[in-house]
Parts: C-alpha cells; sequence; structure tokens
C-alpha cells in the first residue's frame, strides 16, 4: 500500500451478505464492529485501496481485489455497493492494490491504482476514477527469476517521492530468495496514454519460514514495511538512493502465528499509528509510527480471515468523521470501520 496499506486477521464469521449492511460499533463479544459492509464479490476478497475524490469526498471510492484466475479489481461507494461500470474482470489473480495521486501522464496529472495480477507475472495499471487500462495490457516483472514461485507477484506498495514526486512500485511475490525479496520500480509515462516500469533495485530480507505479502509505505517518512509472516515486520528505506539496508525489525513478539496486512494511520507529520494485523488471533496489534515502533494496543474486529487492510484519515461521510479503515473479509466482503470509534480503543488502552 501507499501511505497506508493491505491488512489481515482471522475473526469471527460474518454472515456473507448480498446487500451493504449498516451494523454497530461494538458488540457483546468486544469485538469492533463495521459500519458497513460490502456486497459480496465473485470468489475471494483479498486487498482494499481507498482513493478520496479530490473536490467530493462522498464520491470517493474503495478498490479490493477478488482473487482468482477469473478475478476482478472491484470498485465500491462509501455504502459499500458496486459500481458495475468500473469493476475490471479478466484478471488471472489479481492479489494486492495500491493507489498513488498526481501521476503525469500525457501532459495531465492523474491518480491510479496499481495491481498485481499474480499468474501473469504482472503488474496492470489504472487511472482513477474510470478505471481505465493505462498499461498496454500489463508490465512484465522479476523478469529473469528462474526459482519456483519467484515470478509470482503478490504484495505491492507504491511510493511517492516527496523530493521530486517520482513514482516507484515496491513488489513482492509468492516466493523468493533470503535477500532481495522486493523488486522496486520507477513508474514514468511512456507515451501519451501508457506507462512504463523502469526496474530499480532488489531489497528486503526474507526469512523463509512463511511468505512476504502486505508491503506498506509511509510516503512522508520515506519507510517501506512489509510482513514477514511468522517473523515480524521489516522496516527499509523507500528511496532507493538512501540504501537498502534493514532500519528495523519489530512486532517480533505476541503475534499468534502469521504477520499479514499493514496499515498506517498519520497523527500529524511525523506521528500515528501502524496497525499489523495478528491473522490467526483475530486482532490488529498498534504500534506508534514514531520512535522504536512501540505496541500501544491491541484490536479486536470482526473480520475474518482478513488477508489485507487501507487506512485514511480524511474525514468521509458522517460515518466516518476522522477517517475510514477497510479490511477484507472471508466471507467475499470488505468492511468498513470508523477510525474514530478504533481510536477511542486504542487511546482506552
Amino acid at each position: 500500500m501507499r501511505f497506508f496499506s493491505g491488512f489481515s486477521a482471522l475473526i469471527l464469521c460474518v454472515a456473507a451478505c448480498q446487500s451493504p449492511q449498516n451494523t454497530t460499533e461494538s458488540s457483546s463479544s468486544g469485538r469492533l464492529q463495521p459500519v458497513i459492509v460490502t456486497e459480496t464479490v465473485k470468489y475471494d476478497t483479498d486487498d482494499p485501496a481507498i482513493w478520496i475524490h479530490p473536490t467530493d469526498p462522498a464520491q470517493s471510492l474503495v478498490i479490493g481485489t477478488d482473487k482468482n484466475p477469473d478475478g476482478a479489481l472491484y470498485v465500491f461507494d462509501l455504502q459499500g455497493k458496486i459500481i458495475e461500470n468500473k469493476v475490471v474482470r479478466g484478471l488471472q489473480y489479481p492479489n494486492n492494490v495500491d493507489i498513488e495521486y498526481g501521476f503525469l501522464l500525457g501532459g495531465k496529472s492523474i491518480d491510479i491504482a496499481v495491481v498485481t495480477e499474480r499468474e501473469r507475472s504482472m503488474i496492470r495499471i489504472f487511472s482513477l476514477p474510470d478505471m481505465k487500462a493505462i498499461d498496454g495490457g500489463g508490465i512484465e516483472v522479476f523478469v529473469g527469476e528462474t526459482g519456483e514461485e519467484y515470478r509470482m507477484p503478490m504484495g505491492i506498495s507504491i511510493y511517492k517521492r516527496p523530493s521530486d514526486s517520482a513514482i516507484f512500485a515496491i513488489v513482492g511475490r509468492k516466493n523468493g530468495p533470503a535477500e532481495g525479496y522486493l523488486w522496486q520500480y520507477r513508474l514514468s509515462a511512456q507515451n501519451d496514454s501508457t506507462v512504463k516500469a523502469t526496474f530499480v533495485r532488489k531489497l528486503g530480507a526474507y526469512s523463509g519460514k512463511a511468505e512476504i505479502e502486505s508491503i506498506a509505505v509511509d510516503d512522508a517518512l520515506g519507510h517501506i514495511y512489509y510482513s514477514d509472516e511468522t517473523v515480524g515486520v521489516h522496516q527499509y528505506p523507500a528511496d532507493p538512493e538512501k540504501g537498502s539496508v534493514e532500519i528495523a525489525l519489530f512486532a517480533t513478539q505476541g503475534f499468534t502465528e502469521d504477520h499479514e496486512g499493514i496499515s498506517i494511520y498519520p497523527t500529524g507529520d511525523s506521528t500515528g499509528y501502524i496497525l499489523v494485523s495478528d491473522q490467526q488471533a483475530n486482532a490488529f496489534h498498534v504500534f506508534t509510527r514514531e520512535g522504536n515502533h512501540a505496541e500501544v494496543a491491541i484490536l479486536p474486529c470482526s473480520t475474518n480471515a482478513s488477508d489485507g487492510s487501507e487506512v485514511t484519515a480524511t474525514p468521509l461521510l458522517p460515518l466516518f468523521p476522522k477517517g475510514l479503515f477497510v479490511a477484507m473479509s472471508s466471507d467475499r466482503t470488505f468492511q468498513y470501520y470508523s477510525w474514530e470509534a478504533m481510536e477511542k480503543l486504542i487511546l482506552a488502552k
């Protein structure tokens, strides 16, 4: 994910819904409940992203992957309804998605959604909000790799360098070497209508114990975070000019098994929270964005087997006055939470 990122949690099952539902913010179980549950997708929800409309926040969108060889990239409104004419179908195992603003193409500034298409070893790029393909049919990644599953992209996050607005995609995969698991590409215009990706560097240690899927980038602070499942969260410089030496490894204790999605909520220029999913424990561990990433809370939510999440601090509708947190649930939905309710639980710990 870009400034905020992908997520996971295994919680109590939420009944699969055929239409959006409004629910309460808490329950007798003690688990935070969603405000809205989206309409169901066809196969298997995996990872969401949030696009903020530049002039009317009420028209903002939630974009999410439906992971299957006959998969799709779904688009929802803030009420959780599928916007059918924006859905991109026919994608071969779309895994994770992220969004960036202000990409220069054809002399215009546009917003883009970038998704990994696992079975084609490609990333796909679409303009927002029209969801028009601007990648020439797809951009190959991990070219030249020969290891088993080394060319199957999974996680993705976009970094926009503050100094010059250069935009980079950081891509993870199903399997990879102990070093250089992530590959970073610079995205730029190939012509007036198509994007190209130029390989920049390899980075990132991998334990080999499970896999790496969730990636998050903090643009303002220039950090890449990624979940090394069952091990912890690695932190690296996002700017390739800052080198590829690991800054920190945190969230190494107190997790039941898999570390999954990562989302970043800012409360200031350099303060805020990093949320990391403890998948099998049905909870999100909350760490400080600043300092040594001290753990400050654990939040149980109602998502079931969640593999991805995203958060924004932008107020959206009366239901989300301090921002919106979106998490995937294995009942083929995405769940919308009010950050205001989540913050109350964090501050109460």
